[in-house]
């Protein structure tokens, strides 16, 4: 794809390089706009974790998970990976080291992972540097895929698995 751009600004004489340095140096003033909601984000996810409050809602979700037949490795990956790529990723480290990665939940979880968004991050980083304030149907929309794509993980992984 990156050799048919090329070849193409080639053939119409377009100073390719050039073009790519004014697009890059557009960028800086983007990047001040969304420095401080990607500052804010990651701020609430640390509180989040810090205070506990991500270990007291995996034990009330842990028994509903087991209902579901949802692996309770995956609830913590599962509440924080709509808010932040980095902590899915050290999620599914975690996952890994207590489940083993041949295990059925580190297969899970790598597809949950690999089929997941995170939302909330998304939401706050492009809707806050564009200005937009009222979201409309996209987060009740954001989570019910979020929630299908779970489950659709889950039951995937355990078609794939056995």
């Amino acid at each position: 794809m990156m050799l048919s751009f090329l070849l193409y600004g080639m053939v119409k004489g377009e100073d390719i390089y050039g073009a790519f340095a004014r697009g890059a140096g557009k960028a800086f003033p983007l990047i001040a706009r969304i420095l401080p909601y990607m500052a804010a984000m990651m701020m609430a996810i640390s509180g989040f974790r810090a205070c506990g409050a991500m270990d007291f809602l995996n034990a009330r979700l842990a028994p509903l998970a087991s209902a579901l037949r949802f692996p309770r490795e995956l609830v913590p990956l599962f509440l924080l990976r709509p808010f932040s790529g980095s902590a899915g990723m050290a999620l599914l480290a975690d996952v890994y080291e207590t489940a083993g990665v041949d295990a059925f939940p580190s297969f899970a979880a790598s597809v949950m992972l690999g089929s997941s968004e995170t939302i909330f991050y998304t939401i706050a980083l492009y809707f806050g540097a564009v200005g937009v304030k009222k979201t409309r149907y996209t987060l009740p929309a954001a989570l019910f895929s979020m929630l299908a794509g779970a489950a659709a993980s889950v039951w995937l992984s355990a078609l794939y698995y056995k």
